[in-house]
């Protein structure tokens, strides 16, 4: 018996995939964009061939701006460094924040296979969301987490989403709340901390909520990919 179970662990190991090699191997999901338009993506690390020779050393990533003016721009990004509020690593205690890794693992093995139970959450508005997002993402944008009469239908989309059933006025049914995993802009973003904020508030289960802090400039500082606004046309 103990040869059985230790054959099947090692089964296990060998075929199970280690989240450092999930931007290498690939995560496919299907992505909904906000006017219903379904498109398949891999997510992955995307590398122009022309930029696998670049050399880690100083003179290429420590200059100005980072990286070198001689790097190809297939090979770099520019990012606006100077707007936003820098937001702590430990948004709220309970409440667990993620890198890169540990996003690529739950949309490959969690919200993809089981979006019943788990929701990886865009809290920006929609035309952040359509101008670029992470695959599979679902637009569930702050504010509207927060009642407005004028806006009913979707308060009331908000939280169907996430699993919640709204019973009245501040008044919520969490037993069937998914696990969900916000981002928005990056560090300097507080649209998905005030998502999260709203709704440790009214008493969504802490360990139910993830966040990923670096959100789309952190994502596409490695080259993972992201949505185009060219794609979201029908």
């Amino acid at each position: 018996m103990k040869v059985l179970l230790t054959m099947f662990f090692s089964f296990i190991y060998l075929f199970a995939v280690d989240p450092i090699m999930l931007p290498l191997k690939g995560v496919k999901v299907i992505h909904q964009f906000s006017n219903g338009v379904k498109k398949e993506y891999t997510i992955q690390r995307e590398v122009a061939a022309n930029c696998m020779d670049v050399a880690i050393n100083v003179e290429n990533f420590q200059s100005g701006n980072l990286a070198s003016k001689n790097i190809d721009d297939n090979c770099k990004k520019s990012f606006i460094v100077t707007k936003g509020t820098i937001q702590p690593l430990s948004l709220v205690k309970g409440v667990k924040s993620v890198a890169e890794l540990e996003v690529l693992d739950f949309i490959a093995n969690k919200s993809s296979k089981n979006p019943d139970k788990y929701i990886l959450v865009d809290s920006r508005r929609s035309d952040w969301f359509n101008a670029g997002t992470i695959p599979s993402a679902v637009n569930i944008p702050y504010d509207e987490l927060s009642y407005d009469e004028d806006f009913e239908f979707e308060y009331e989309r908000a939280y169907e989403l996430l699993g919640v059933k709204v019973l009245g006025k501040d008044k919520f049914d969490f037993s069937n709340a998914k696990t969900a995993l916000f981002f928005c802009n990056g560090s300097w973003c507080a649209q998905s901390p005030r998502a999260i904020i709203k709704l440790v508030n009214i008493g969504y289960p802490k360990d139910k909520i993830l966040w990923y802090r670096g959100g789309i400039a952190a994502w596409a500082g490695v080259s993972l990919t992201l949505t185009k606004k060219a794609e979201a046309k029908k």
